[in-house]
């Protein structure tokens, strides 16, 4: 598989062997090599990879701050000595989370989840859903799955995946909540960071909840206005 990758670790020891490790095991082109995360920014600028090794202690801008300033798509193995900073890691699009000393055995576990992920086709959901479209088919791995557009209940975020909750069950989707707001228009409409919602089985709303039948689901701050707002001209 071909995979372009940047290696970015201040310890020069690590960094070289991780060179080692990806020449030796892998057919991946390696980008660039460097020891501090700024160094970094215009390789990433010139000639953006697909995956990024990085070191999470690095100097003047340390490798969660990088990961933030990452293109979307650019996916992370996290680099380090110390365990701490594993779960804040995930918040990010992580692959893995490569504690020191680096070994061969355990660099092949993350040959396989890399590899695994990159072939992971995305889940196809139409461009733009309308209230004209009764139906549309999400392609998940190598199945299709008929969704009726009146039948979904809600979509949950959950990082890179999204749970979608119709009347007969849900179903997993690697897509971003973001990306689905963008697709849904009325009577879809989202009302927490994680959260859309389909207002025709919403029952009632209380102290900053909704419930979608008995769901009970969370009004954010940030998304109340609108939410208001789409249901403002049927109070009465």
């Amino acid at each position: 598989m071909n995979i372009n990758c940047l290696i970015i670790d201040d310890g020069p020891y690590a960094a070289d062997l991780l060179e080692i490790y990806i020449q030796k095991s892998t057919n991946w082109a390696i980008v660039a090599k460097c020891y501090d995360a700024v160094s970094a920014l215009m390789i990433i600028k010139t000639n953006p990879p697909d995956l990024v090794f990085l070191g999470i202690n690095t100097p003047a801008l340390n490798g969660l701050e990088f990961a933030e300033l990452l293109p979307r798509g650019v996916k992370i193995v996290f680099i380090t000595a110390y365990s701490e900073h594993a779960a804040e890691s995930y918040n990010y699009q992580t692959i893995d989370y490569l504690l020191k000393p680096l070994t061969l055995k355990r660099f092949m576990v993350t040959v396989q989840k890399v590899e695994s992920n990159f072939n992971r086709s995305p889940d196809v959901i139409p461009s733009k859903i309308s209230a004209d479209n009764k139906h549309f088919y999400i392609k998940s791995g190598k199945t299709l799955h008929k969704i009726i557009l009146e039948q979904i209940l809600y979509f949950e975020g959950q990082k890179e995946y999204v749970n979608l909750v119709t009347v007969d069950g849900h179903l997993l989707i690697y897509r971003r909540l973001k990306d689905i707001e963008k697709q849904f228009s009325p009577p879809f409409i989202r009302v927490h960071n994680s959260y859309i919602i389909n207002l025709n089985y919403l029952k009632k709303v209380s102290d900053n909840q909704v419930y979608l039948g008995s769901t009970q689901i969370p009004i954010s701050d940030k998304f109340k206005e609108s939410f208001m707002n789409a249901i403002g001209h049927q109070i009465i």
